[in-house]
């Protein structure tokens, strides 16, 4: 093997190497500790106090499910990064092969040419005495030339191809490198608020935990029950398609498993996590994050929602969950929730896409 194809096959194996350290998935920290309960000789908080913690929990998990959001549009945009950084890789090597054939090619025309006295073919030619031999060899030259000009070709574009395969590789390994960035970012700032929130319920006794609980479902409760006393759900009677029912199926089947940030299953989700792997497992793939199902996927007004369409909450976009129908909805609320089904109208609505591949 030459040394330059060695070179070459090297610098491919080092930016395989390379795409595999930047995309490896961010490292896993185990959630903060949470501090001690206080004792339950401590007075329990008023409802006001407690009313307060809702809101600040409910603050702090929201700005986490959308970093979570960041995240997982980082680590999808380094997955399809590094498979580019990998066929340019495998370009590079094929490339540097075939070069190789070339340089080959050509030194054995040069090497030819040397063998019959360092003429060129049209000294031969003016040299020759039989006019048939002039006419074949007249001919031969021709052929000569084209194969000669096509070999110089080739191998111009062939260099210019291995210069370009180089520069795409840099540019998407610095890509690379800014997504990893990006994406331990977006790390720092779950694994923050995750843990204020933690810090925060900690500090509770058990009996202002409950109470806390209470008022979590009260409000999503109060949310819902104001949507439906709008009359929306008397003009919601839209059937689920096939596709739709498999989503919707897959979705339910997850029910009571833990939410985890960045998860796609199949033991624990998030929100974009669980609607995604849903609709993939009825045969349609839909953008990862939630911010991206809403951009990419089709707007559909409410009152023509049905079963296995994807309900998109906040102004942000930053929760999604999936209609089952019936005015209820399922989804992985949040860090220290798990998979459930709760009103579509509990949380504020920003709207609703359907993924189905007809999309009607």
């Amino acid at each position: 093997m030459g040394t330059g194809k060695r070179g070459l096959i090297a610098t491919a194996v080092a930016v395989v190497c390379a795409v595999t350290v930047l995309a490896a998935p961010g490292t896993a920290f185990a959630n903060p500790t949470p501090s001690p309960a206080p004792s339950t000789g401590q007075a329990i908080a008023p409802a006001k106090d407690l009313e307060a913690v809702r809101k600040k929990l409910d603050t702090l998990y929201r700005a986490a499910g959308r970093a979570t959001d960041e995240y997982n549009a980082a680590e999808e945009k380094a997955d399809k990064q590094s498979a580019e950084v990998v066929e340019l890789a495998k370009k590079i090597v094929k490339g540097q092969e075939k070069l190789r054939q070339l340089k080959d090619r050509a030194g054995a025309a040069a090497a030819a040419q040397y063998r019959g006295g360092g003429l060129p073919p049209e000294a031969h030619l003016v040299l020759s005495d039989d006019p048939q031999d002039f006419l074949d060899g007249a001919g031969r030259v021709r052929e000569g030339h084209h194969a000669t000009k096509g070999l110089l070709g080739d191998l111009t574009r062939t260099q210019e191809d291995l210069e370009q395969y180089a520069k795409d590789a840099s540019a998407q390994l610095k890509k690379l490198e800014a997504g990893r960035k990006a994406k331990a970012a977006a790390q720092k700032k779950i694994e923050k608020q995750i843990a204020q929130a933690e810090k925060l319920e900690s500090e509770l006794q058990k009996e202002e935990q409950e109470r806390l609980a209470e008022l979590e479902k009260e409000a999503a409760n109060k949310a819902q029950a104001a949507w439906l006393d709008s009359g929306i759900l008397d003009e919601i009677d839209g059937k689920a398609s096939e596709q739709g029912k498999k989503a919707v199926k897959y979705a339910t089947a997850q029910i009571g498993k833990p939410y985890q940030w960045g998860a796609e299953g199949p033991k624990t989700y998030d929100c974009s996590g669980l609607t995604s792997q849903a609709w993939i497992s009825a045969g349609r793939g839909i953008p990862r994050t939630s911010q991206e199902q809403w951009r990419q996927l089709r707007h559909i007004d409410i009152q023509d929602m049905r079963p296995g369409d994807l309900i998109i909450y906040f102004g942000d976009a930053s929760h999604v969950a999936m209609y089952i129908g019936d005015g209820a909805m399922v989804h992985a609320p949040r860090p220290g929730r798990t998979v459930t089904i709760a009103g579509a109208g509990s949380m504020p609505i920003l709207g609703v896409v359907r993924p189905d591949a007809d999309a009607n």
